[in-house]
């Protein structure tokens, strides 16, 4: 996939492109709606895909006191939408300038003068440009008179729940993992690099542990222990992860820690992915390291437990 980061990147003018819009931040079972028409519409007259989104997202700019966490950073949002079919992604610096730009000058000037959309996909709730007085009535006509069509997708629910940024958000802060994998249509991922911790784990309880740092602005699920799968150099190991303040040794900061089962390489300093299968319990502050390997022996087995069913299920 091709990835413009801005519009004076574009050096050639797309084939008569089919394109969507958004933010895109988790790449949830919508946004997968959106990609599969956008790939839909363009492959009869063999046109460009193409996906246009913002960053930062545009609440880290219009509302800098509270912006929402975000679900996946950018390089794994790359890495799902183009997993989706999508062939260019133009990512638009977001700016206040950009944000004051109207909704017509936003359609007429970048849609259609610089990058030519003949289908324009959009969820059924889009708003867009100056104060969000663009929408899908102000599309509709626009692409009348402009010459592109416009094709609104409705809402994606599964189980009752509306796939949606939000959502996916609220899910994870509870931990809910099984509602989360329903809404993304995978699991639920995170990326980080292992750092040296304070060397507790092997020695003094008896489980080596690989560190991950947690920054404010990442979303964080709800602390407590959790089955996981590790993901390191494309090879798949079964974990179990604590995220909390490990109050039995007096921890004051959010941190996680994730054992990984029949596993013994220094990776300090290496990337890996987690992907969160199930909650198993609360955080729980224990007498001293002795009763603490007790339960993370106990998480371990649970944990392999829940990571056998899942194989066999897949």
């Amino acid at each position: 996939m091709n990835v413009y980061k801005g519009l004076h990147e574009i050096e050639k003018s797309f084939h008569r492109p089919a394109l969507t819009i958004g933010n895109f931040d988790g790449v949830h079972l919508g946004h997968q709606a959106l990609f599969r028409r956008v790939v839909e519409l363009a492959g009869p007259r063999n046109g460009d895909t193409v996906a246009l989104t913002f960053e930062p997202h545009p609440m880290k700019v219009l509302r800098p006191q509270n912006p929402p966490k975000l679900i996946s950073t950018m390089d794994h949002k790359v890495e799902l939408i183009a997993e989706a079919g999508i062939e260019h992604l133009v990512c638009l610096p977001f700016t206040k300038e950009l944000a004051g730009t109207s909704a017509h000058d936003f359609v007429n000037k970048i849609l259609h003068r610089t990058m030519g959309v003949e289908d324009l996909v959009v969820g059924y709730d889009y708003a867009f440009g100056k104060g969000r007085q663009g929408n899908i009535s102000l599309l509709q006509a626009m692409g009348s008179e402009l010459g592109f069509s416009v094709h609104v997708i409705s809402p994606v629910s599964v189980e009752g729940m509306v796939a949606s940024s939000t959502n996916v958000r609220e899910h994870v802060t509870l931990g809910e993992m099984k509602q989360v994998r329903l809404l993304l249509g995978r699991y639920y991922q995170i990326h980080g690099i292992v750092q040296e911790g304070i060397h507790r784990g092997g020695p003094v309880v008896g489980f080596p542990t690989a560190n991950l740092h947690i920054d404010k602005e990442d979303l964080c699920p709800k602390p407590g222990v959790y089955v996981v799968q590790v993901i390191y150099q494309d090879q798949c190991y079964g974990g179990v992860m604590n995220i909390g303040y490990n109050p039995t040794f007096g921890g004051q900061d959010l941190g996680a820690e994730v054992h990984i089962f029949d596993f013994e390489k220094n990776i300090y300093g290496h990337p890996i992915k987690l992907n969160f299968i199930q909650r198993l319990r609360d955080e729980k502050k224990f007498s001293g390291p002795k009763e603490l390997a007790e339960q993370i022996t106990k998480d371990a087995e649970a944990a392999r437990i829940v990571l056998a069913k899942e194989k066999n299920n897949m």
